[in-house]
């Protein structure tokens, strides 16, 4: 059927007036053909007629077919399998219950790729499959009471100014698509009569010269729109607004696990509604948004100033942007449970702030960077502000760390301040102290007395001979000494000595050698490691007569230390460095043989360590400078046991030990940013232990020993040792 008609123009009317069309539409002066479709038909890649007009309760159905407009009437059907649409004019019409299913299919137009009727108060529905639709005015157009579903599918406007998608209201459901507009992403541009609801699933919306979704009223009214992002969605725009609102328009914007990057800007006299769930994210500017939810683990991250009427929290965040970038949030109320995560800097006053103007409810938490830098002054920094209302807010872990020390959170009124005047040693510090205190307890744990490190040297008659010992010690040091931490020290020792020439074959001279392993634990997270690296010789004398003996060792120690901060903010620093140290012993007893094979050995050991100072600093700016670290520790007790000997003619020698031991150096300094600070491991200390030697062979001696101390400033709960010693 063909008549001659003027060309149309139809770019901004609804599609209600597109379907009171005649059944030939015209482009310029040329009617196109139309077949008028009244019953069910089928076409495939045979037919060559231009367009088809499907009206009734009937189905046109093309497979694999190629064809111009198609126009769906009151209650027409229609399903495209693999075929193609290709038309100067809109692709596909549908109106008045018109259904499209269109599959594995492209639709190509200079018009609009798809367009959603609706007539006589009737909406009309797509269902598009793994297909493309695009369209120079538009890729698609829903009116009210319509419904665009997409399911793997991509629609496009690809000519200046047209969007992906146009909805005058209507419905949009995509689920692993991708929706893109020469301009806005997605224009929703009605009056006020009714809603546009659009959910976009695992879908992408690009705004190539626009916004990704703009909420656009008209000289009617204002239009609404009720928007959920879910599962992964991403929303990109060339202006960076993921969402805009103007003319008097509503939004409400859902986001439920996805990440977006972008801007929610609305304009005076309009209004939105922003929710953040299941783990959701947003980085950008919130303006003018009315209400901001945010729940789940959720988080929002600023990039300037913002201004938000309700902020509700159900275990969500909110982030001051990057460290640094100090900014403002202006809430109208605050209500629920979560945490804001913000900067400050005593040294310029600088910080982030929460100002509430109106009501502050629920429980919430600050979470304050960190720095290793420290405050010039002891002056206080307000974080917080509200206009009322019961609201609590605390420190994350309990205070900031800022330089050396750690400081507190103190409310006054309806303000809240960080307070200079209340700190307490940052973790940084006491790993700083924990690592420079350290290094006597480890020269000390891998030195011992000579019993622990050779085994009862009488048992083999002074010969020539190797050792092998391995060695574990746990140490509690008490905060009383400049910081509290628990030390674990493990490792072993070997060694060879052989007779000397002279004195009667009394004198041995040795070498030895070993590394041992210390972790600190600070708690909170903060930990320390020692490697310690040592060589040394030593010398001993028996006098198998009068049973005196003495023992002298010269040790040198290369020390690696590392430590590994936790900071209140969640941040860890790591810090390193290496130094060295050389001590002395002097140890001298008498062996006294009693009844029975009975004895009792008295004994007083001396010993002195240097351990060079040394400066470094952690990763978070941090400086510490460590003094040379001395130590004096005298020691005096008796070993009393027994000698059994066994019918193979092997010697088993078990024994009790007690000592009383006092560490003379009391003051070694380490400066923390200029802070001094003083370990203190000085006082006595009453130690016990107990082991046995062993003859095995005339060449073969074992022996295991246990200890235990308890002292002013450090606890030994337990040490172990185990060694084996070979002669020849």
């Amino acid at each position: 059927m063909k008549s001659n008609f003027k060309r149309l123009n139809i770019r901004n009317g609804l599609v209600c007036c597109i379907a009171a069309l005649p059944l030939g539409l015209y482009v310029g002066e040329e009617a196109v053909a139309q077949v008028i479709v009244d019953r069910d038909t089928v076409i495939d890649g045979s037919n060559l007629l231009d367009s088809y007009q499907v009206q009734g309760n009937v189905t046109l159905t093309g497979n694999g077919a190629s064809t111009d407009q198609i126009f769906l009437r009151e209650n027409g059907a229609l399903e495209l399998n693999g075929s193609t649409v290709t038309s100067a004019r809109d692709g596909v019409l549908t109106e008045g219950n018109g259904r499209a299913v269109i599959n594995g299919s492209t639709v190509t137009s200079d018009q609009r790729g798809i367009v959603l009727g609706r007539s006589n108060g009737v909406g009309s529905q797509a269902w598009v499959t793994g297909s493309v639709i695009s369209g120079s005015r538009g890729g698609a157009v829903i009116s009210n009471d319509s419904a665009l579903h997409l399911d793997s599918s991509t629609v496009q406007g690809t000519g200046l100014g047209s969007a992906g998608v146009r909805m005058v209201n209507g419905r949009l459901q995509a689920q692993g698509s991708t929706i893109i507009g020469a301009q806005e992403g997605i224009l929703v541009n009605a009056n006020g009569a009714g809603e546009a609801t659009i959910d976009l699933d695992g879908s992408q919306v690009v705004g190539k010269d626009g916004s990704a979704i703009l909420v656009d009223g008209d000289t009617e009214g204002g239009a609404t729109a009720k928007i959920t992002v879910s599962n992964g969605t991403q929303l990109s725009a060339s202006n960076g607004l993921l969402l805009e609102v103007r003319n008097q328009s509503s939004a409400d914007l859902t986001v439920e696990n996805a990440n977006l990057v972008g801007n929610v800007i609305v304009q005076e006299g309009s209004s939105a509604a922003l929710s953040l769930d299941r783990q959701a994210t947003l980085t950008g500017q919130l303006e003018n948004v009315g209400k901001l939810s945010i729940g789940d683990q959720s988080r929002w991250t600023m990039v300037d100033d913002a201004n938000v009427g309700d902020l509700v929290l159900a275990g969500g965040t909110v982030q001051f942007g990057e460290a640094d970038a100090y900014h403002r949030l202006t809430l109208g109320s605050l209500s629920g449970e979560g945490t804001f995560v913000m900067d400050a800097n005593f040294a310029t006053e600088e910080t982030d702030f929460l100002d509430i103007t109106g009501t502050a409810t629920g429980s919430h938490s600050l979470l304050i960077g960190s720095s290793g830098e420290e405050p010039q002054a002891e002056n206080q920094l307000q974080v917080v502000h509200t206009g009322g209302g019961d609201a609590t807010f605390e420190l994350v872990n309990g205070a900031v760390d800022l330089g050396a020390f750690s400081y507190g959170l103190v409310q006054r009124g309806d303000d809240w301040f960080l307070d200079g005047s209340r700190k307490v040693v940052s973790p940084g510090t006491r790993s700083v102290l924990a690592l420079f205190n350290t290094a006597p307890t480890v020269w000390y744990g891998e030195l011992t007395s000579l019993r622990s490190r050779m085994g009862e040297l009488r048992l083999d008659d002074g010969k020539a001979g190797g050792w092998v010992r391995t060695y574990g010690n746990k140490f509690d040091v008490a905060a009383s000494s400049g910081v509290a931490y628990k030390q674990t020290q493990q490792g072993f020792s070997l060694g060879a000595d052989a007779p000397l020439p002279f004195g009667d074959g009394q004198w041995l001279l040795g070498v030895l050698a070993g590394y041992s392993r210390s972790d600190l634990n600070l708690e909170g997270g903060t930990s320390g490691e020692v490697d310690s690296y040592y060589l040394g010789m030593y010398t001993t004398w028996l006098d198998r007569v009068s049973g005196y003996y003495f023992d002298g060792v010269v040790k040198l120690n290369r020390f690696d230390n590392d430590s590994t901060v936790a900071l209140s903010d969640g941040a860890r620093t790591k810090g390193h460095y290496g130094n060295n140290g050389v001590g002395v012993s002097a140890e001298f007893g008498r062996h006294i043989e009693l009844d029975q094979g009975y004895f009792v050995e008295p004994f007083t050991q001396w010993s002195s360590a240097y351990i060079q100072g040394k400066d470094y600093h952690l990763d978070n700016g941090l400086q510490a400078q460590g003094e040379a670290v001395r130590s004096v520790l005298g020691k005096a007790g008796a070993t009393v046991g027994r000698n059994f000997e066994m019918s193979s003619g092997g010697i088993v020698q078990p024994y009790l030990r007690a000592a009383y031991a006092h560490e003379f150096i009391n003051n070694n300094n380490v400066k923390v940013n200029e802070n001094r600070f003083s370990n203190d491991l000085s006082g006595s200390r009453l130690e016990v232990g107990a082991g046995v030697a062993v003859t095995v062979a005339q060449s073969l001696q074992l022996h295991a020993d246990i200890d235990h101390s308890r002292g002013e400033h450090i606890d030994q709960p337990w040490g172990v040792n185990l060694g084996v010693r070979y002669s020849w």
